[in-house]
């Protein structure tokens, strides 16, 4: 058993780690690839390259290798889209391409203000039966990434991978609402719940977003991250408390992944690093804000396709000097 004495958070990553003999490697996402049509109040895009396990593997591919990508598309998917995230040094073996079938579809209208939005269709496609086949090479990942898909599902990776080092799982209203069961079973074996903060309220049904966390981590995760939009991020542990800011941005065009691209920028940062320290989770925390402040500045992924660690350092380091002032 492990013991509860230099933190939470160091011990969990310590007896995890000291139970694994194998050598593991390299971070696993599993969820969505899609073709987003979006329209905000600055433009527009069409069938644009977009869905959960895009946006984390994407950015993620900033900090660590290898990458691996289980989800499922159509005949319909473009090579382009295939050769960016090869090109992003992203491993695909675990992409099914349903030669019958077409790419699950999205379609949204963003409000003036970018907070709230207008689902205009859902054409789920081959994602409606899309059951997670993890390839031979992928079962000593690391680190995991749960995109937002069915618990169910969720929990089958899990049973897959043998003891991964930390799982980071996202969820929806929808599966609050129609699999808590489901959900409940999965949260359990989950070691980090990335939420937004009306996710949180509705999960707890406390509105208070530090009290509802704390009941988050006593349903299982040992961590919980509220994301909570323009006003930043909330990370809570057992005894952690930190909160993030939002990067001001002039320019904010399509908000669409903005929460994906945040869960990638965090593991990447901790499967870079390999550390799971209370301070580490912070600049996790802080990474993953720096790469969703780039994402929302164009459609798509477009915001996070060429950037450069150079600039990601500048932002992030911009990040810090938001909250730094000097005690008189």
């Amino acid at each position: 058993m492990c013991r509860e004495e230099a933190g939470v958070m160091v011990l969990t990553y310590n007896c995890i780690r000291s139970s694994v003999k194998e050598l593991r490697v390299g971070l696993l996402v599993v969820g969505s690839v899609a073709l987003d049509s979006v329209e905000t109040p600055f433009g527009r895009v069409t069938d644009a390259l977009g869905g959960s396990a895009v946006y984390i593997s994407v950015a993620a591919s900033y900090f660590t290798a290898p990458i691996r990508l289980v989800g499922v598309v159509g005949n319909d998917f473009s090579r382009s889209h295939i050769a960016f995230l090869e090109d992003r040094h992203i491993d695909l073996d675990g992409l099914q391409v349903v030669k019958d079938g077409k790419t699950f579809r999205w379609g949204g209208r963003y409000h003036y203000d970018l907070n709230s939005r207008d689902t205009l269709y859902t054409e789920l496609n081959v994602f409606e039966k899309f059951d997670p086949v993890i390839p031979k090479g992928y079962l000593n990942s690391a680190y995991v990434c749960l995109g937002n898909i069915d618990p169910l599902l969720q929990r089958r990776v899990l049973e897959r991978v043998s003891k991964p080092r930390l799982v980071v799982g996202d969820t929806m209203n929808y599966w609050i609402q129609h699999r808590p069961k489901d959900l409940a079973e999965t949260l359990k074996v989950m070691d980090v719940l990335i939420v937004n903060d009306a996710e949180a309220r509705l999960l707890t049904q406390e509105p208070n977003l530090i009290k509802s966390a704390k009941r988050m981590i006593e349903m299982g995760p040992s961590i919980v991250i509220i994301k909570k939009g323009e006003h930043g991020a909330l990370l809570v542990t057992r005894d952690t408390i930190f909160s993030a800011p939002a990067y001001p941005l002039e320019n904010i065009y399509d908000p669409t992944g903005a929460g994906d691209a945040f869960a990638g920028g965090f593991i990447g940062w901790l499967a870079r690093t390999d550390e799971l320290s209370p301070e580490n989770l912070k600049r996790a925390v802080i990474y993953g804000s720096t790469l969703a402040s780039f994402c929302v500045e164009q459609f798509s992924v477009d915001g996070i396709r060429d950037l450069t660690y150079l600039k990601i350092q500048d932002r992030y380091r911009s990040f810090m000097e938001l909250s730094r002032f000097d005690e008189r």
